[in-house]
């Protein structure tokens, strides 16, 4: 039987409901076009843009658990073509995906670019490396005030670009901040012109009704 780098995701129980559904043929189609297995172009591009992404890993006994990761723009660097890597950072000390990995090095990566609705897929395995100078100064990013307290590297089994359905914008404060620091001063503005313009009405009211006083006496 052939197999297929999306066979990672496409198992046999999968692949039964896809035939269950419907849905089987179509995604036959797609498998044997191939997931990447290799960083490409494209993706580097799109780590660069990035500042969070969201690793899950399990335990040994395949309780799984998802852990949010943040850093600077690009922080999730391509190390060589199947492997990427990235800094973490002093957190919370529960250690949880630390201790996973040590017992379970199946891992994966969800990435997320919420303004322009795009998400990529990765499926591989992760180890923890403590106490590599040359390694942390790689991805160090000098403007990035977090700790490193170890580096995680990922290595690439598969990967896929999923569809965009049902993806809610979100944007990040550096991109609202601007917009919303226009606003601001344009209320500001308006609110200003409005309080001239109250000024001025009440000078012509007063002036009328001295006007009408001198009339009437």
């Amino acid at each position: 039987m052939t197999s297929y780098p999306s066979d990672v995701a496409f198992t046999s129980a999968v692949k039964a409901i896809q035939s269950e559904k419907g849905s089987r043929q179509s995604y036959a189609k797609v498998e044997q076009h191939g997931w990447k297995t290799i960083v490409t172009p494209d993706l580097k591009s799109f780590l660069s843009e990035l500042d969070m992404f969201y690793l899950g890993t399990a335990n040994s006994a395949g309780q799984p658990y998802i852990q949010y990761r943040g850093g600077p723009p690009g922080f999730l660097k391509a190390i060589d073509e199947k492997t990427l890597g990235f800094a973490d950072f002093g957190g919370n000390q529960q250690y949880i995906s630390v201790g996973n990995l040590s017992e379970n090095s199946r891992a994966f990566i969800f990435l997320m670019d919420y303004v322009h609705s795009r998400r990529i897929k990765l499926w591989g395995n992760a180890r923890v490396v403590e106490g590599d100078d040359v390694l942390e100064e790689k991805l160090r990013d000098s403007d990035y005030p977090g700790k490193i307290e170890r580096v995680i590297l990922f290595e690439i089994e598969a990967w896929d670009i999923n569809c965009p359905q049902h993806i809610h914008k979100r944007f990040p404060q550096k991109a609202v901040a601007p917009v919303i620091d226009q606003l601001q001063k344009q209320v500001q503005e308006l609110e200003s012109t409005i309080a001239d313009l109250e000024s001025k009405l009440e000078t012509l009211g007063q002036e009328d009704l001295r006007l009408r006083r001198k009339d009437q006496a």
